[in-house]
């Protein structure tokens, strides 16, 4: 099964468009455009992950740097399609990003997950050893 796997930076809009069929089970509000402004002005990268050329994970990510952590991965998304869950792919993008982010010359990756992604969670704790170190807080603003 490994020799089946293809993990490919999305680069043009095509591609990206492309990425929307895994992204949407997770995102869905203004796809291309944000994908396409943070890959200019943030250094966001989006991976997908093929198996036997049907895209079946993706993940983004980007460079940060904050004074609580220093320089640091941020990782923005990860989704595997709903039927292709518990095959390894997660685990795949991630220890791709881990991987970029050495290359690169950072020691943290991090990234918030919902409330309610308990399946999530265990995966992030148990399979790939990250800490549960804070909670994300969030206020909406009113659109001027």
């Amino acid at each position: 099964m490994e020799s089946s796997l293809l993990l490919k930076e999305l680069r043009t809009k095509e591609e990206i468009l492309e990425g929307f069929s895994v992204m949407k089970h997770l995102r869905i509000q203004s796809f291309l455009e944000l994908v396409l402004e943070a890959k200019q002005k943030e250094g966001y990268q989006l991976v997908a992950l093929y198996d036997h050329n049907k895209m079946v994970a993706i993940t983004g990510f980007m460079p940060m740097i904050t004074l609580y952590y220093g320089r640091f991965i941020w990782v923005c998304d990860l989704v595997t399609l709903p039927e292709e869950r518990s095959k390894g792919y997660g685990e795949k993008l991630l220890t791709y990003v881990h991987q970029y982010a050495v290359e690169n010359g950072y020691n943290i990756v991090s990234l918030s997950s919902g409330l309610q992604r308990v399946d999530a969670h265990r995966f992030y704790e148990e399979k790939m050893r990250y800490n549960k170190v804070s909670y994300v807080f969030l206020k909406k603003l009113p659109s001027h």
